[in-house]
């Protein structure tokens, strides 16, 4: 092992073990891209084969690529050793500017559709990285800081991590022709078979510089453990997802029926609902045999709340009234009714789905009986098994709590109530629906609401999403009888769809944090622009073709360039000078300094000023000869002679998207400086991609995503379900809102489980009132 690096083991630059990071980084990088991208060829042209009306696309790709290989592995080899070199001149190279810089060379235009979809995919990239090899990047980060100097390093500076890999296959094919199909199939084969063997690369390194001394406070690297067989590692997945975490109305229920079972063995008898008995919780919350569990208690719970719902509804008299010589439906009968409002549901069925106070479970159970009719049974003399009127109950609730909480309307409400007859059927079929994370008929309810929600139809995209939604729907109400297998085939295929919109939706994020720093980017412009002027002129009498020049195409000139140049550069520097000589021309005017050569030295500057905004040629030679004048008309005491600017062009900055309505409004009793510490340093930590509950002062809830994190004003922003922003605030407003009850961490198992827990809190009051 080589001795320490530094005097008493402190960080400091050094270049012997940057070399051989380097060393042994870059050129496996660089190869490792070379081979994958030589294999490029003949996927792309068994694509073509079944490319259909794109063929032609990959095979201009393939093409391309052949022309361009060399090139390309050059642009990728020298985006890496720029970031590299960043690192060792101490200057660590952020990944996110470069892939924003592309766009914001030439000021605040939008970025085009295929260059944002090319972007998405390279973070998708990153992100499987990121999430694959946590641990170790975490130690590189820490020991390559280390042996750089430099304070710290994280996913978007640290040269070697999967955000640098991702921009560096960004740039070897930003130059390429591609079509943005081909562009997206290559991004996707380079995450399928160029990150394969990073991880090891990664792994090398941080044990190559543990061994060498660097940062020996972080824990040298453990082995890896023993890689288990496939077999295994699928009957896990499969387990976990059957079971997985149990959602809290699950939880609560098996709790529940412990509790009732013990207290009624007198405590003795725990075995009768707890862990060992086949219910109830694990330490880590997973379900142990939890199916038969919950189901019993939600079986219990609707038998206790039954006779208090239908004490106050007309079918629940009917049902009490009726004699002993009723008769259950039996399967076959209910299966056939079902279907028959499945076909055509009555206009009343319908009705209520459209209306907010009448209950779905009472108006089904009201439809199955007087549907029976049309099998020749008397209504009068049938009666509900228990079994198929918790399945009718259970749904009808469950269909209820989510038209009432979540935001169906119209078109998007008629779509969702059409399930609700199929899903009796699921229910009575396979009770395992209620209780099985993975059932395929609680996935699909999950992905048509997800998109439902909110959809409008305000764009061709949304319309497009809910021309699909019912495109399924009249497929799973035309063809569902008795084989839950459609909804595998529906789901899968709707999943499909749903995630090209998934994918525009992320489009339509990246655009907003794109615009947002842009508006960022502009009002500090513009701030910087203004405190220049007013420290400048403040308090001082001008005379009006200089007082207009520096208000007018001076500041704009200077703004647009603090826009290109950041706050430091060679034109800002100019363009200050610019005003600080015409002051000192108009200061030495007014001491009467006459047959001076006014404005001489700073003719070219003054030109650049007037070119920004659009007075050029002959335009701008006026413009200067009217700012001569009246400077000669100073000197001379002679202000009749001073002129005033030409016109000039209507020339304004960009103007900053519509503000949104703000997420709150602090009132009288609350100000701005009133929040929690801890909350505000929650939200500067808080990760990307995380979802809050923003509550109005009306009670209406949205859920919102933190799409980006401003690195100007450290604002976050956050989107929509929609990709569209609506809120961006600081960590202080953020803790200002908790502290009043407009924010809360958002939860959501998917609208399924979601409308589970409202049908539980529904129900348990009722329970209480009949006991």
């Amino acid at each position: 092992m080589m001795s320490n690096p530094h005097p008493a083991g402190q960080p400091g630059r050094n270049p012997t073990l940057l070399a051989m990071a380097r060393e042994a980084a870059l050129p496996l990088l660089s190869q490792a891209f070379s081979k994958v991208l030589a294999g490029f060829d003949d996927v792309l042209f068994d694509r073509a084969e079944t490319a259909g009306p794109s063929q032609l696309a990959f095979l201009d790709g393939m093409r391309e690529l052949r022309r361009r290989r060399d090139e390309i592995a050059q642009r990728f080899g020298s985006h890496l050793r720029q970031a590299w070199s960043a690192l060792e001149a101490g200057t660590p190279l952020s990944a996110d500017s470069v892939l924003a810089g592309q766009s914001e060379g030439g000021g605040l235009s939008l970025v085009p559709e295929h260059i944002l979809e090319s972007r998405l995919a390279v973070r998708n990239f990153a992100t499987v990285l990121l999430r694959d090899w946590k641990q170790v990047l975490a130690r590189l980060d820490h020991r390559l800081a280390w042996i750089g100097g430099v304070p710290a390093l994280d996913a978007d500076t640290n040269p070697i991590g999967p955000e640098h890999i991702g921009v560096a296959v960004h740039e070897a094919f930003y130059t390429c022709e591609l079509a943005p199909e081909v562009r997206l199939v290559l991004f996707k084969l380079c995450e399928r078979e160029f990150a394969a063997g990073i991880g090891k690369l990664y792994e090398s390194v941080d044990e190559r510089l543990a061994q060498a001394g660097a940062a020996p406070e972080v824990p040298a690297p453990r082995r890896a453990a023993p890689v288990r067989p496939k077999a295994a590692e699928q009957q896990d997945d499969d387990d976990s997802q059957d079971a997985g975490h149990a959602p809290m109305w699950a939880q609560r229920f098996s709790e529940r029926w412990s509790q009732r079972r013990s207290s009624m063995s007198g405590g003795a008898g725990h075995d009768a609902g707890g862990a060992s008995a086949g219910g109830g919780f694990d330490e880590d919350g997973g379900f142990v045999n939890h199916q038969s569990v919950v189901l019993e208690a939600l079986h219990e719970l609707l038998a206790q709340t039954r006779q208090t719902r239908e004490g106050v509804s007309a079918a629940g008299a009917a049902l009490n009234n009726a004699n002993a010589q009723q008769r259950s439906l039996n399967q076959r009968e209910m299966m056939s009714v079902l279907s028959l409002l499945q076909a055509t549901p009555s206009a009343t069925l319908r009705a209520a789905v459209g209306e907010d106070g009448e209950s779905l479970a009472q108006r089904l159970k009201s439809e199955v009986l007087s549907g029976a009719t049309r099998l020749g049974v008397d209504p009068s003399q049938a009666n509900l098994d228990p079994q198929d009127e918790d399945a009718i109950d259970l749904v009808g609730m469950l269909f209820d709590v989510m038209l009432d909480e979540r935001d169906l309307e119209g078109r998007s409400r008629e779509l969702i109530g059409r399930l609700v007859v199929p899903f009796v059927k699921v229910a009575m079929l396979d009770r395992r629906m209620f209780v099985q994370k993975t059932h395929p008929a609680r996935k699909l309810l999950n992905s048509l609401a997800e998109a439902c929600e909110g959809n409008a139809g305000e764009s061709q995209a949304e319309r497009a999403l809910m021309g699909k939604v019912e495109e399924i729907i009249e497929r799973l109400t035309a063809e569902f009888n008795e084989n839950l297998a459609i909804f595998l085939t529906l789901e899968e295929e709707f999943r499909e769809f749903l995630a090209q919109h998934r994918r525009r939706i992320e489009i339509a994020e990246r655009r907003a944090a794109e615009t947002q720093r842009g508006q960022e980017k502009l009002e500090m412009a513009r701030t910087r622009a203004i405190a220049e002027l007013d420290k400048r002129v403040e308090g001082a009498t001008l005379p009006k073709a200089i007082d207009d020049f520096l208000r007018q195409p001076w500041s704009h000139h200077l703004t647009m360039t603090l826009l290109r140049e950041g706050d430091e550069g060679e034109g800002i520097n100019e363009a200050l000078k610019l005003a600080d000589d015409m002051l000192e021309e108009v200061a030495q005017a007014r001491r009467h300094i006459v047959g001076k050569p006014w404005l001489q030295a700073c003719q070219p500057a003054l030109r650049k000023v007037f070119s920004s905004v659009g007075l050029h040629g002959d335009g701008g030679s006026s413009a200067i000869d009217a700012l001569h004048d009246t400077l000669q008309a100073i000197a001379e005491a002679r202000p009749e002679l001073e002129r005033a600017l030409p016109e000039l062009p209507q020339v304004v900055l960009p103007s900053p998207p519509a503000q949104e309505a703000p997420a709150i409004e602090f009132g009288n009793s609350a100000k701005a400086e009133e929040f929690d510490d801890a909350d505000a340093e929650r939200f500067r930590r808080m990760e990307i991609g995380t979802w809050l509950d923003f509550i109005d002062k009306d009670g209406k809830m949205q859920a919102g995503k933190l799409s980006w994190v401003s690195p100007i004003s450290s604002r976050l922003l956050f989107v929509s379900r929609r990709g569209i922003r609506f809120c961006v605030a600081s960590p202080e407003e953020l803790a200002v809102m908790v502290r009043l009850g407009r924010l809360r961490p958002h939860v959501d198992d998917g609208a399924f489980d979601s409308a589970m827990q409202g049908v539980i809190d529904r129900l348990e009051p009722q329970a209480a009132q009949a006991n």
